[in-house]
């Protein structure tokens, strides 16, 4: 029986394809009406002619991958030990991977993959489905840096038990959606329901935390969260805007995904530059709840307020002390 799982989930998969395929493009489009609806350029290489759809776009969209997948190489590099970063470069890498797939299959070889050769174009592809699949994980992932960064106990058991029960709702929907059928259920608005709580969920403990530590890491933290949200939200204003179609018409080649993109390719150097350095795991406290660990933190950190100002009266002391010893033999 085990032998033949792997066959029947392979037969699957396969099968799977071919239902993809029965989606069609609404409203409806040919290969010849594809390519009038859209920037593209057309050129040969190596004999073969490359027809490459909405270029600016798919700069964006492979640039951003790229400085993703950059950013999550950069938290492994100075992890030294930290969960959260081993973490956050997990979610990075895979939100770079998936920007790579989605930019080749919505943009770039889109014609290639959902045109060619078809008498109609088809909505979507596996290439798109993998990409919704990654983005999750890398919430998900950042939803265990977020825990390992903010919480110890209990609290960090069920965030994590979180994340992995978030995840697995959304693979199942996602392997339903490609199978069955269900166009919802693999859109990227979809996608968005899914990741929205997330990020909302992000703001309280932070939020929490900064205003009752001042710590910079929840504060590069909060600033993290607002950026992804302006950015969401200027993807979706834009949309709705129809301002696309109007520039398109025009000549000029930006869409609401160069928004979105050109926002998280900002977002990623931010949290590089700025979060990286910054983020780190909660403290341990054995024998705690998460909330009491919380506190245990706030004591931590009002001894350690507390030693610096003892530290800041004793070098007073020895400063006063020494320069009454550098006058006292003037006076005398």
């Amino acid at each position: 029986m085990r032998r033949s799982l792997p066959w029947l989930l392979t037969l699957l998969l396969l099968s799977g394809c071919a239902r993809l395929d029965a989606i069609p493009y609404s409203p409806p489009q040919t290969a010849a009406t594809w390519l009038a609806i859209q920037p593209y350029v057309a050129f040969t290489l190596a004999g073969h002619e490359i027809i490459l759809v909405q270029p600016s776009t798919t700069f964006f969209v492979y640039l951003l991958g790229v400085v993703a997948i950059g950013a999550g190489l950069y938290f492994f590099r100075i992890r030294q030990g930290q969960r959260s970063r081993l973490w956050w470069g997990i979610a990075l890498a895979l939100w770079g991977a998936g920007a790579l797939l989605a930019g080749t299959s919505y943009e770039a070889f889109s014609y290639a993959l959902k045109c060619a050769g078809r008498p109609a174009c088809v909505w979507t592809s596996w290439w798109e489905v993998a990409y919704l699949v990654l983005s999750v994980v890398g919430v998900e992932s950042k939803i265990k840096a977020e825990a390992y960064t903010c919480a110890t106990g209990r609290l960090l058991r069920r965030l994590i038990v979180y994340a992995a029960a978030n995840l697995a709702a959304y693979g199942a929907i996602a392997l339903i959606g490609a199978l069955v059928p269900v166009k919802f259920l693999i859109s990227f608005e979809l996608l968005i329901l899914f990741a929205a709580p997330t990020i909302l969920l992000f703001f309280i403990p932070n939020g929490w935390r900064y205003a009752k530590f001042r710590d910079r890491m929840d504060l590069a933290l909060l600033g993290a969260w607002a950026w992804l949200a302006l950015t969401l939200g200027a993807y979706f204003l834009y949309l709705m805007s129809g301002t696309t179609q109007t520039l398109w018409a025009r000549g000029i080649w930006f869409s609401e995904n160069d928004v979105l993109h050109i926002g998280l390719i900002g977002w990623m150097i931010y949290l590089a530059r700025v979060v990286a350095p910054r983020v780190r795991d909660a403290e341990e406290t054995s024998g705690m709840s998460g909330m009491d660990n919380l506190s245990a933190h706030a004591t931590t950190q009002r001894r350690r307020g507390y030693d610096r100002y003892q530290d800041t009266k004793i070098l007073c002391a020895c400063a006063r002390a020494s320069l009454a010893l550098s006058i006292s033999p003037v006076s005398a």
